[in-house]
């Protein structure tokens, strides 16, 4: 996908962009059904956190940049990293950047020989220049 298919994907609300990005390792080499399906858990992660606690979630829940993705397309941009050390390095930065962030470990029923494996991770939603500055220059998955 080149950069400008890209943008017109994302959601623009009062001048700003937001978006969600996951980040897959492609050191695992996995399915692509099984990719798919570990990119849906971390994008859902951030709605499923917040069910965890009451059962029930309200937007008043979710900060302006939730809002907006929620409210809009749900821009999603999946990116990938040749590594478990690649993989932990964005999700920390991310974090100290004060960005949300879920870790997807797989439990290794179906793959991995029955090792838990950590396989990709969701930042955001937020605005779209917070989350390029950590993924931007990732390559496309």
């Amino acid at each position: 996908m080149h950069r400008e298919e890209q943008l017109s994907q994302e959601i623009s609300v009062q001048d700003r962009v937001y978006k969600q990005v996951i980040v897959m390792r492609h050191d695992l080499k996995m399915r692509r059904g099984k990719q798919i399906a570990q990119g849906a858990h971390a994008s859902m992660a951030f709605l499923a956190s917040r069910l965890k606690v009451t059962g029930v979630v309200s937007m008043n829940e979710f900060d302006e940049a939730s809002q907006a993705w929620l409210s809009g397309g749900f821009a999603k941009i999946c990116c990938r990293v040749d590594s478990e050390d690649e993989l932990l390095a964005i999700r920390d930065l991310a974090s100290q950047q004060g960005l949300e962030v879920h870790m997807i470990t797989d439990s290794g029923k179906t793959e991995f020989h029955g090792v838990p494996t950590n396989t990709c991770l969701a930042i955001g939603p937020d605005e779209s220049s917070k989350i390029d500055a950590i993924t931007g220059e990732l390559k496309l998955l």
